[in-house]
């Protein structure tokens, strides 16, 4: 009785330190993208090569990659000309296929919010103008490096807000460029907006309704790059991204599971997570989601506080980060705590049990 009493206790300050700063945006409510690429339809009709190619829904991105093998250099050509959008998200595709299906699907594109991702040198591993749009980006050399990372953004991305001006820090292109900077040479960096996001600070942030479709597509999109023949990622989570990454850490291939700023990941501690991965956790003492109660209950809040020493992450020093969008600002030692997990050489490098 005394713990369900404090639940409601918890439950009642999470609502009052919301409606108290930013207020419930409740009609603001999402609607998650699922389902395969956009030209699905007409990707499935096509027997150019005398034989139906594999369902971007239903084959899995070992299949998709098993079948571009087979294919000759012509016949991969052919299929990016006829269906890029397709192409251009199918996990488990050959990443250097991806990226020149994108650029001919943001060259076919006439929306102004996706005019910067054409700039020549870009390396756009997926795109999905559909909704707000979904776009994820590599900085460095995917095939060669050894050590590859994953960024999972939280509330507020989506392919218009990909790389604003304002907030560097706080953007997936920003976080995922500086943590390649950081990390150095034999590192690759994917800055991954691939879910539908949260907008504000309401009642999808405070569920985990878009998080589940989330950690779907997360867990597909790392299954390709690893059927491609890369690394398994170290993954940073962002926000309600580690409420995706917590949604997905159970059949998620990664070496590490890092959050920053997390409401909490849907599990009580690391073995509630159910993951191989190491999992590390960061929260600097200004940002504002420490004064989020760590609650869940009714299907609102996302539970233990992944800093809490009870939860048994790695913790990783985060005292410089000046609030909840300066964890890849450079020169705080959770960049270079981060950067160490991104090369594989955290063992217990700038961090704490």
């Amino acid at each position: 009785m005394r713990r369900y009493a404090r639940t409601v206790v918890a439950l009642a300050l999470a609502t009052s330190v919301v409606t108290g700063t930013a207020g419930w945006v409740s009609g603001d409510a999402q609607q998650a993208l699922t389902g395969p690429p956009p030209g699905t339809t007409s990707w499935r009709a096509d027997r150019v090569l005398g034989a139906e190619l594999p369902d971007p829904e239903r084959a899995d991105p070992a299949e998709v990659a098993a079948f571009f093998e087979g294919l000759s250099t012509k016949e991969r050509h052919l299929l990016l000309l006829r269906h890029p959008s397709v192409v251009g998200n199918l996990d488990g595709a050959p990443l250097e296929l991806r990226y020149r299906a994108n650029s001919l699907a943001l060259a076919a594109d006439d929306d102004p919010r996706y005019r910067s991702l054409v700039a020549p040198g870009r390396q756009i591993l997926a795109f999905d103008p559909r909704g707000r749009g979904q776009v994820a980006e590599v900085f460095g050399d995917l095939r060669s490096a050894h050590g590859v990372s994953v960024v999972v953004p939280g509330s507020d991305n989506d392919a218009g807000t990909f790389d604003r001006a304002n907030d560097v820090y706080g953007t997936p292109a920003g976080m995922a460029k500086s943590l390649y900077a950081e990390a150095g040479p034999g590192t690759a960096v994917i800055a991954w907006t691939g879910y539908t996001t949260p907008v504000g600070v309401g009642v999808d942030a405070a569920t985990g309704r878009l998080a589940e479709a989330g950690a779907g597509r997360l867990t597909r999109f790392a299954e390709g790059l690893t059927a491609d023949g890369l690394p398994e990622p170290a993954v940073f989570c962002h926000s309600y991204g580690s409420v995706v990454c917590g949604l997905a850490a159970h059949r998620l291939p990664a070496t590490d599971l890092v959050v920053l700023g997390s409401p909490g990941m849907r599990a009580d501690d690391v073995d509630g997570l159910r993951t191989r991965a190491t999992v590390w956790a960061a929260k600097d003492p200004t940002d504002w989601i420490d004064d989020v109660p760590s609650v869940r209950f009714a299907g609102l809040g996302h539970g233990t506080d992944p800093t809490d020493p009870a939860f048994g992450a790695r913790r990783i020093p985060a005292g410089d980060a000046r609030g909840h969008t300066g964890y890849f600002a450079p020169g705080t030692d959770s960049l270079r705590a981060f950067a160490a997990i991104a090369r594989g050489a955290a063992t217990e490098e700038g961090a704490a049990r």
